[in-house]
């Protein structure tokens, strides 16, 4: 079967349901998005609690990594979202958008447009607060951002900590400073989670010109020589070509954007080879360059019953699901990371080079510890905002079934490490404060020992993760070693671009949700001629 459409958009994540909202508000041109996962119908993804069940299960492709050499080899699970809205279905919903300089920084690298003076308009046009307007924030986008009505106690209790710790109080980290301690701004619109998919997706879908394709396995971009012309999938167990006879445009993701293109013959030619993949175009940019936030977890146990843990029980997580569903309140408006801060582990850094994230739960994500017996914690979670390590993504085989080989190559840069550890160290000493201390029983693993310096190095090894914001492997520049040029289009072939967060040119200061949907935004005005 062969069907034809102006546009292709290959992957219906965070940039995937940008495009193809805007390319579609031309009645004139039609559009095929194509998704692997399903339809967002599953309700915990609608329900801003609901992210601490999304860690793991059908809603995510099962990625874990290659061993990690520099961290205890372990295989650490790898969690990239399978489902209409990808990960802005099941991610925590925080939203943050990286420091002015990151964007600077790309420039710099060769993303030429892309300074944050460039890029700054796409994030206004993309965001609908509810609170926060000026010059730093949009009040009309499709993404719905807002505060939470009602933060936990030990999360209020947290920022308090941190001030006492001598950070700032900061409302806003989207605004003129990141620094400092707050309770974050979500993507929730009225107490309902606000994926792309919902943002900007399901307002157009019965829009004739579009057409969405959910459960289909694509196979391979096709190309007529160097010009990309279409998409094979297999859906409903039948195999499908569509044709575009504008753009291919690829938005699967910094894991299965490079897989895809692989698969289609565009990588390093070596590496296809090894594969049986004839080659279309020898691009040893693909799949190279990974970058990832390397997240390290601290729990502690609760004298009390303060975090949201004391709704773990059958009987009382019912009433919160019923309580949520007839009046939309409850302990399930919350996204169980509230609040957070942006600190430096370098003093002499110009800018915040970790960033923290407070969870009013322990054990909430896949692999992170919880505390003993039922009782009730609380997370907090650090991270090195610019990691020095990078790693890469490799196909398993040629069979579009397998999942590929990701290894982001944690902590190989033993700078990573240090920072890494420093953020371990801040964390316990955030926990250590009167505001927090007094309702902690202990600060787990830790226990009585006074920590040293190598103790939170082991820790960070031993416990660290990914936060995952996989970035980088089709990078975007004009050196050999880059995919796309700063318009996105795929250096020398004609007829597809990459417009997801793999053409990053260097991983963000912060959570990557809202600079990816900045990156559909931006291509959108590439493709129609706007920019």
């Amino acid at each position: 079967m062969t069907k034809g459409f102006d546009y292709i958009v290959v992957g219906g994540g965070s940039a995937g349901c940008v495009l193809a909202a805007r390319l579609s508000e031309n009645p004139s041109v039609s559009v095929c998005l194509i998704e692997a996962g399903k339809r967002d119908t599953n309700p915990l993804i609608h329900m801003p609690v609901g992210f601490a069940k999304m860690t793991s299960g059908p809603l995510t492709w099962g990625l874990v990594s290659e061993p990690q050499k520099h961290a205890d080899n372990r295989r650490i699970p790898y969690v990239q979202g399978r489902v209409l809205g990808g990960g802005s279905s099941i991610n925590a919903e925080v939203f943050t958008r990286g420091h002015p300089s990151d964007f600077d920084r790309w420039a710099r690298e060769g993303a030429d447009g892309w300074a944050f003076s460039d890029v700054q308009k796409y994030f206004i046009r993309s965001e609908g607060n509810s609170v926060l307007a000026g010059r730093w924030h949009g009040t009309d986008g499709p993404q719905g951002v807002s505060c939470l009505g009602d933060p936990n106690p030990t999360s209020l209790a947290f920022v308090r900590s941190c001030q006492e710790m001598g950070l700032p109080y900061n409302p806003d980290f989207n605004g003129p400073s990141q620094e400092g301690a707050g309770i974050y701004q979500m993507t929730i619109r009225d107490k309902r989670r606000c994926s792309t998919a919902v943002g900007y997706l399901r307002p157009v879908m019965n829009r004739k010109n579009l057409t969405v394709v959910t459960r289909a396995l694509v196979l391979k971009v096709t190309f007529s020589g160097t010009r990309a012309t279409g998409v094979q999938y297999i859906a409903n167990g039948a195999l499908t070509t569509v044709t575009a006879a504008q753009e291919v445009l690829v938005t699967s993701g910094a894991i299965g954007t490079p897989k895809l293109m692989m698969l289609s013959g565009v990588g390093p030619a070596k590496h296809l080879r090894e594969h049986g993949i004839p080659v279309v175009q020898d691009l040893p940019g693909v799949g190279e360059n990974l970058q990832d936030h390397f997240g390290v977890d601290i729990v502690a146990e609760l004298k009390g019953s303060e975090s949201l843990d004391k709704y773990n029980k059958l009987h009382k997580m019912m009433w919160v699901g019923l309580q949520y569903t007839l009046f939309g309140t409850g302990p399930a408006t919350s996204n169980v990371v509230e609040a957070g801060a942006f600190w430096y582990a370098d003093p002499s850094s110009d800018v915040p080079d970790v960033q923290f994230h407070f969870l009013a739960g322990a054990g909430a994500e896949a692999g992170v510890m919880s505390v003993p017996d039922g009782r009730s914690g609380i997370t907090l979670n650090s991270y090195v905002l610019r990691p020095k390590s990078h790693g890469t993504v490799r196909l398993k085989s040629a069979d579009a079934r397998e999942n590929p080989l990701v290894d982001p190559n944690f902590l190989a840069d033993p700078d990573d490490l240090r920072v890494a550890a420093e953020g371990v160290r801040l964390s316990y000493e955030m926990f250590s404060q009167p505001s927090l201390r007094k309702y902690i029983r202990q600060i787990c693993f830790f226990g009585d020992k006074t920590p040293t310096t190598e103790s939170f190095r082991a820790y960070a090894r031993a416990h660290g993760r990914t936060s995952y914001h996989p970035t980088c492997t089709c990078r975007m520049g004009r050196d050999e070693n880059t995919v796309v040029d700063p318009r996105l289009r795929v250096h020398g072939l004609d007829g597809i671009r990459i417009c997801d967060s793999s053409v990053m040119p260097s991983l963000l200061g912060s959570n990557t949700n809202a600079a990816t949907i900045m990156i559909g935004e931006r291509a959108a005005d590439f493709i129609q001629g706007n920019a």
